[in-house]
């Protein structure tokens, strides 16, 4: 057998990340290799502090790009300021607040649920409660926008809260980072880590993470060695602090371009006007498909812009109408996971991939294909309706 050159099909990604890579992006990734410890990547990497510093809205000096998908900036939060026998706070409202559960016991600690209902926002209250019962905990965690449900929760309020009962705060923000109002300085958040794959438009593999004097405080005063090498923040800042370079891992060159890229992107574009432009292509996909007579998962006011969960008509089958959208038109969007499986579709408006002809085309491809799978919905409105936002 010959195996032949991959040449992947040309789709338009809708679904909950990765989101369709901005063409710059691609192109940056193509240019020439060089050494990690090079002078001239060297700056590049004082340029990609500058810019990730940017994007969170922080000053921290430990902001830096984890060289592996954004599980491993969950990871290195967890394991640098979690220690064996330490309690936790997890608000769990979907499918990411389990894995920051998994996190905390990975790292032999104890981890207090506080749970919300799945498409619903962490409630503050629940919160405020546990700490009140618990107050040997340690660290708060929780998710700013839970990917498997599209539902973003109050960051400020929370960590709030976690610091009137002394705890460090740490953040998923793996979707909203770029495409809705993240203030890590403004909100005091300590620890918070993002993906290179959703609203910064770049390939998956990389995790923006930052870190504050709060949180490298913590970290400093360890008692025991954190339990992973290669995450250990100790080791790491000698790689990417500031100064003489020590050599730590061979860093992925090619995608810290393409990051870089991204990031310049984000920076020409302007912070507030990239969350301007995912509401308002958001607000245009809504309008579409509350016109076909679909309903939305979360509440408004809780709402994701960027990735937008919806309900499946009765009768309709999941999977024949996400696999006609792939078939016909080329088109991802994602299934529900978790309790959602089967119940829910999610549609991601993501950094490249949220702009007008997407949410167009996506409520044209959806309309067309329910319509012909003879799906309860109101034919023939959709695309006037999302028109009437967009002008």
């Amino acid at each position: 057998m010959t195996i032949k050159s991959f040449h992947p099909p040309l789709r338009t990604l809708m679904g909950p990340g990765p989101s369709d890579v901005d063409p710059r992006i691609l192109e940056a990734m193509s240019r020439p290799t060089i050494g990690h410890l090079d002078p001239v990547f060297v700056s590049m990497m004082d340029e990609m502090k500058a810019l990730l510093q940017y994007a969170f809205q922080t000053k921290n000096a430990l902001t830096l790009p984890v060289s592996a998908p954004g599980s491993a900036g969950m990871e290195m939060c967890f394991v640098n300021l979690v220690e064996p026998g330490d309690k936790v706070i997890v608000c769990q409202n979907g499918v990411f607040g389990g894995r920051m559960k998994e996190n905390v016991e990975r790292c032999g600690a104890t981890a207090i649920m506080v749970e919300d209902a799945w498409g619903t926002a962490v409630d503050p209250g629940k919160l405020e409660d546990s700490l009140k019962k618990h107050p040997d905990a340690k660290v708060v965690a929780f998710v700013h926008a839970e990917t498997s449900t599209g539902a973003q929760s109050d960051v400020k309020t929370l960590v709030e809260i976690a610091h009137r009962h002394n705890c460090i705060t740490i953040v998923d923000a793996v979707t909203s980072l770029g495409g809705s109002p993240l203030k890590v300085d403004e909100w005091n958040v300590d620890a918070i880590y993002s993906g290179s794959q959703k609203c910064l438009s770049c390939t998956p593999g990389l995790s923006p993470v930052s870190f504050n004097e709060r949180a490298v405080e913590r970290i400093k005063a360890r008692k025991t060695k954190v339990q992973s090498w290669f995450l250990d923040l100790n080791l790491v800042m000698g790689y990417w602090g500031s100064g003489k370079r020590a050599y730590h891992h061979t860093a992925p060159i090619n995608a810290l371009y393409g990051l870089h890229e991204a990031l310049v992107i984000l920076q020409d574009e302007g912070l507030e006007n990239a969350w301007v432009r995912h509401d308002r292509n958001h607000q245009a996909l809504k309008a579409g498909i509350e016109a076909m007579g679909l309903r939305f998962v979360v509440k408004e006011g809780e709402r994701l812009p960027q990735l937008n969960s919806i309900h499946i008509p009765d009768g309709v089958d999941d999977t024949a109408v996400r696999s006609a959208l792939l078939k016909d038109y080329n088109l991802e969007i994602g299934a529900g996971l978790g309790v959602m499986a089967g119940k829910i579709w999610r549609i991601g408006l993501m950094g490249f991939a949220s702009n007008a002809t997407n949410v167009l085309f996506c409520l044209s491809a959806l309309e067309e294909t329910l319509g012909r799978l003879n799906a309860p919905i109101n034919r023939g409105m959709a695309i006037s309706s999302a028109h009437k936002v967009l002008g």
